[in-house]
This record gives structure tokens, C-alpha cells and sequence, in this order.
């Protein structure tokens, strides 16, 4: 390929890659002083208070929540769609799909009409002489916008490593002997670790960082991790602080992808031996 026509790709990697990470770790790394800027990790070690720490936690921990989620609901899901024996599978992959030609916003704000007291869930409860929930501004509602915004990301990469398993591979475990658990276990699973963990991957990360599903189905109760760095640019003006929590996220991030990575390798070296 010719250098010409690489230049565009170039330019546009140096301007909305290299230059945003580059202007993030300056201010992560500096403080303002009354000459200009300084180098120091004061903001890292603000980062590590006790309260910020809460928040880091909690944000983890419901991300992980509704990793797991996504992928009870959506591994069964892609058998089923990557399975011969349903017929309309392609129906089901379009429902999945169809979602997410939708804005972000609206799906979320979708959910405040079904969860609200007088919402769709709460008006079936009270048609049944059922008592109402309350829902909508707790952690739970969080996870359930979490879920409902992220399960196509993890189906699609299931169902798309799942559909290309070679059924005479399948066919030949049960033909030695192996049941259903077994094929299961010993064939089916293996072989579709890279999606799972390309699953996995793309559900933990928009979770992990998000703020628009937070401060809509949270209502404020609560802080997240991106509700955090949202603050820090777009409230406090702390850039140096928001700067910091961006860098430490994009930390974890990486060794996340680098322990699936790492375990998504093993299990294909168990699956071969």
C-alpha cells in the first residue's frame, strides 16, 4: 500500500487517538501551579481516598453483575439461534439486533415509562392485586439497563464463533459415547471461548465505564465510575482528577483484556491436549 493512501488513516489516528491520550496523561501527570503546570502524582493519590475507592467498587461490582447476567441469558440464547432445530432463529438474531439501530438515550429512557411507579410493570402488579415495585432508582435498575443496552454484545459474538463449529465434531462425540453434558463440556464450550470472551470484553467495558444508564435509572443515588470522570471535566473542572480516574480505568481495562486473553489461551491448549 502506498504511503499516499495511508496518510488519511494517519492523520486521523494522530488526531482522535494520539492527541486525546496524549492531552490525558498530561493533565493526569500535572497540577496547576501559579507559573504554569508541574509534574506530580497528586492526582493518582487523591484517586486512592477511601471514597473514590467506594466508587471504583461499586462501579466493578456492578459491572461484573451484569456481565454475569448477559452471559446466563445470552450464551443459551446463541445456542439456541446457531442450533438447526429452531427454525426461526433469524427472527429471534433480528429482535436482538433491532435494538440497537435505536439511540443509546432513548432505550434507556424507555425504561424510566416501564419501571416508574405508575409504569408498565407496576400497572400489571396492581391488575393482578400484586403490590408494587420500586424499581427504578436503585441498583437494580442500573443492572437491568446494563443487561438490556449490553446483551447483544455479548450474543452476537457467541452466536457467531457457535454457528461455525463443525457439526461432524459434535456428531462424532456423541457418536464415542459422550452425552449431552459431555459434548457440552468437552466440545462445544472450548471451541467457542473466543466468543465468550470477546463477549465478555465488549459487555465488561461499556459497563464498567458507563454514566448515561447510571444518572437516568440510578436518579443521582448513587456514583459511578464514569458518572465521576463526567463530573470532574463537565462540573468540578478538575480536568487533572478526571484526567486520572480515565487513566486508572484504561489500566484496568487493559489487564482485563490481557487475563482473558491469557485464560481464553490455556483453555485452547486444554481443548487440543
Amino acid at each position: 500500500m502506498k504511503r499516499s493512501t495511508l496518510f488519511p488513516y494517519v492523520v486521523w489516528m494522530a488526531l482522535f487517538i494520539i492527541v486525546p491520550m496524549v492531552l490525558v496523561l498530561y493533565y493526569a501527570f500535572t497540577v496547576p501551579t501559579e507559573s504554569g503546570a508541574t509534574w506530580s502524582l497528586e492526582n493518582f493519590a487523591r484517586f486512592f481516598e477511601p471514597i473514590y475507592l467506594r466508587v471504583l467498587w461499586r462501579s466493578l461490582r456492578l459491572a461484573v453483575i451484569s456481565t454475569v447476567i448477559c452471559l446466563v441469558i445470552g450464551y443459551p440464547a446463541a445456542m439456541v439461534m446457531s442450533g438447526n432445530a429452531f427454525e426461526q432463529k433469524h427472527v429471534i438474531l433480528l429482535l436482538f439486533v433491532v435494538p440497537m439501530w435505536m439511540n443509546f438515550l432513548l432505550r434507556t429512557y424507555a425504561w424510566l415509562t416501564i419501571l416508574e411507579r405508575n409504569g408498565v410493570i407496576n400497572v400489571v402488579l396492581n391488575s393482578l392485586n400484586l403490590p408494587s415495585l420500586n424499581i427504578l432508582y436503585t441498583e437494580g435498575a442500573v443492572v437491568l439497563g446494563m443487561v438490556y443496552n449490553f446483551l447483544p454484545f455479548m450474543v452476537l459474538p457467541i452466536y457467531s464463533v457457535l454457528s461455525k463449529i463443525d457439526r461432524g465434531v459434535v456428531e462424532a462425540a456423541g457418536d464415542l459415547g459422550a452425552n449431552a453434558f459431555q459434548v457440552f463440556a468437552k466440545v462445544i464450550f472450548p471451541l467457542s471461548l473466543p466468543g465468550v470472551v470477546s463477549g465478555v470484553t465488549m459487555v465488561f467495558m461499556p459497563a464498567l465505564t458507563t454514566f448515561v444508564i447510571s444518572r437516568l435509572l440510578g436518579g443521582g443515588q448513587f456514583t459511578l465510575i464514569g458518572n465521576l470522570i463526567e463530573q470532574q471535566f463537565l462540573v468540578v473542572g478538575d480536568w487533572g482528577f478526571g484526567s486520572s480516574i480515565s487513566v486508572v480505568m484504561i489500566v484496568l481495562i487493559l489487564l482485563s483484556m490481557a487475563i482473558m486473553s491469557f485464560f481464553e489461551g490455556e483453555e485452547k491448549d486444554v481443548a487440543l491436549w
